[in-house]
């Protein structure tokens, strides 16, 4: 009962009860294997966003990084090399790059996270914007589905497989051994008791000899990873990359975080968490259309169940504390 994903849980029970009843076509596999790629978008990220939380920081450039890492690895391949591979490799040196960059600015400065993430926010997001049309002449970018390594990489970041009429994505899977790789970290390493400890109260951490710079800066490394996954499926999705894609996104991470069990304040959550705050989202967004409803109140949902999660959330801290 004192587990942070109590909530979650229950909400998650409680959403697909309910889409359940109201339309039949929520619970076909067609339908599921929609709602669990819808969910596994925003899990992706909402993983890491989570590991974040509980060490009491946040990234608001979250969104715009995955953004970043596609356009990166769609220009280099196109403009520098033939070979996908080489714009796989070079993005994911750029968005660990930024998330270093976060971290190590976060820890020498002071600064809070909130104030860090902003700056790195608007800068992306003009660079994203500003550097696509500088080399491609447009918003969007060229296509590389003639490239070599192109199957290849879209079979590993955009694949699919069905069984029995469930069609799974790639980033389903990406999802979920991200989330049972972020639970281990927690619950069995050293690194994630020093999660949790700096999350907690960093100053009494760095007194018993937690390293809190280089824990903050491996958990914005890890945000910067998890994009970079999402950001070669965008690409290799589609083969091109509108530069104005993920604004607004990271909010949606945060709020799954919470949903998921993770306090504002730090110190507390979990990564499974995450996955049942992301579930939440895929079977709302999707089940709201599947009954056919204005998709408008989605919005309306997702600030209801960020306040009932939020106040379900510390009450049970409380009770787990008082155990």
């Amino acid at each position: 009962m004192g587990r942070p994903e109590l909530g979650a849980l229950v909400g998650a029970a409680a959403v697909f009860l309910f889409f359940a009843v109201v339309t039949s076509t929520f619970i076909t596999a067609g339908a599921l294997g929609t709602v669990l790629y819808s969910a596994s978008t925003i899990g992706i990220m909402a993983v890491p966003v989570a590991l974040l939380m509980i060490g009491g920081e946040f990234d608001l450039s979250a969104g715009v990084l995955v953004t970043t890492a596609a356009l990166a690895s769609s220009m280099v391949s196109y403009q520098f090399t033939a070979v996908t591979w080489v714009g796989v490799a070079v993005s994911l040196l750029v968005t660990l790059g930024i998330g270093l960059f976060n971290g190590w600015v976060l820890t020498r400065t002071r600064l809070p996270s909130f104030i860090v993430t902003l700056g790195t926010f608007l800068m992306l997001t003009g660079a994203n914007l500003g550097v696509t049309k500088l080399v491609d002449g447009t918003v969007a970018t060229k296509s590389i589905a003639d490239m070599q390594g192109y199957r290849s990489c879209a079979w590993l970041f955009a694949g699919s497989f069905t069984v029995g009429g469930l069609t799974v994505r790639a980033t389903v899977w990406w999802w979920l051994g991200l989330v049972l790789a972020a639970s281990w970290i927690l619950l069995r390493t050293r690194f994630g008791n020093w999660i949790f400890a700096v999350g907690g109260d960093a100053d009494a951490a760095r007194a018993v000899g937690v390293p809190v710079g280089r824990t903050r800066i491996a958990l914005y490394l890890g945000v910067g990873l998890c994009a970079w996954i999402l950001g070669q499926h965008l690409l290799f999705s589609f083969d091109t990359v509108q530069s104005g894609e993920g604004v607004g996104n990271e909010l949606i991470y945060i709020v799954a975080a919470v949903i998921g069990g993770c306090l504002i304040t730090g110190g507390y959550g979990s990564a499974a968490g995450s996955a049942l705050g992301a579930a939440i989202f895929g079977m709302t967004s999707k089940g709201i259309v599947y009954a056919q409803w204005d998709p408008d109140w989605f919005k309306f949902f997702l600030g209801a169940m960020l306040l009932l999660a939020t106040l379900l959330n510390s009450w049970v801290r409380r009770r787990a504390e008082r155990g």
